[in-house]
């Protein structure tokens, strides 16, 4: 027993010796004191040496998973299909948190889940991979439904917006105002997708762009028609040298009577909305109300004939 003892004592104090000795091996060609606080002081903290446990869940999870499931939705995807996501995305305000590289990331990842749920709830059959198949396309093209939805709901705020805007645009021009404090002013003072596009037409300018070009990119992240027209129209009189002024006021009328009829077209869809539910919902119950009392009494005096 003493012996055992004694052998396993040795074997400890060597594996110890050899650890010792690696670690100064190790470090023996590092430099240590001051200058190692200089060396780490003018080294450049790159981002892959942050500890995992430092960074937001964003950082550590998703941003990698979504690297990896993009080059299989870019493969599945035809080609200009990551210009056609930069288009939407423009239609719906470019949401900071969203890029074209990381919707192509969730059509990927979107895809494999709901592949994955699919093919759980059909079981190891047939079904199974029916159903993986249908769970994948839905889950491939849920974002682009989603980035559309957002989209057109943009567009409708931004056309409902945009006469209320423009009055004010052309209130603040006639009162004296440059075309450019007027913006400034509309942008401040209204909220929603005008004031937003309007704010990115004046940064666009301050950096260098001229006003029509400004505009110009204007029209081509808008679907509004009204909107278009409007910057076709200030293009044309930038371009002429015509007074402001004047075009806006022109542009508001007409932008006015446009309202007043699409609001007039949208009342006259109404009925027609209206009829479906009223067949439904309506009809059968002032049909059990009215015919009701009577159909009862009917077979009340027919079942007291028969007796």
């Amino acid at each position: 027993m003493g012996n055992l003892l004694l052998v396993v004592g040795l074997v400890a104090i060597a594996v110890a010796l050899v650890t010792i000795v690696m670690a100064v091996a190790a470090g023996a060609g590092e430099t240590t004191g001051v200058a190692r606080s200089l060396e780490l002081i003018e080294k450049s903290l790159d981002h892959r040496e942050v500890s995992k446990s430092d960074l937001p869940l964003m950082d550590r999870i998703v941003l990698p998973a979504l690297a990896k499931t993009r080059s299989l939705a870019a493969r599945l995807s035809p080609a200009g299909a990551q210009d056609g996501l930069g288009r939407r995305l423009d239609l719906a305000g470019n949401p900071g948190a969203w890029s074209a590289e990381r919707i192509m990331g969730a059509k990927g990842a979107a895809l494999l889940v709901l592949a994955l749920v699919g093919f759980l709830f059909g079981g190891f059959s047939l079904s199974g991979l029916l159903f993986a198949g249908i769970g994948g396309a839905l889950g491939f093209f849920l974002p682009d439904l989603l980035l559309m939805n957002a989209g057109q709901k943009r567009q409708e705020e931004l056309q409902r917006g945009l006469a209320d805007a423009l009055d004010m645009l052309t209130v603040c021009v006639e009162a004296g105002q440059g075309f450019d404090a007027a913006l400034m002013q509309v942008a401040k003072s209204t909220t929603g997708p005008v004031a937003g596009e309007f704010a990115r037409v004046l940064s666009e300018i301050q950096i260098g762009k001229s006003r029509g070009e400004a505009f110009s990119s204007l029209a081509k992240r808008t679907s509004v028609n009204e909107a278009k027209t409007f910057v076709s129209a200030l293009v044309q009189a930038d371009r002429l040298g015509l007074p402001i002024g004047s075009v806006l006021r022109e542009q508001s009328n007409q932008m006015r009577l446009v309202r007043r009829q699409r609001a007039e077209a949208q009342a006259q869809k109404v009925p027609v909305k209206i009829l479906f539910p009223m067949l439904l919902f309506i009809f059968p119950a002032l049909f059990i109300v009215i015919i009701g009392p009577g159909a009862i009494n009917i077979i009340d005096t027919f079942s007291k004939g028969g007796l």
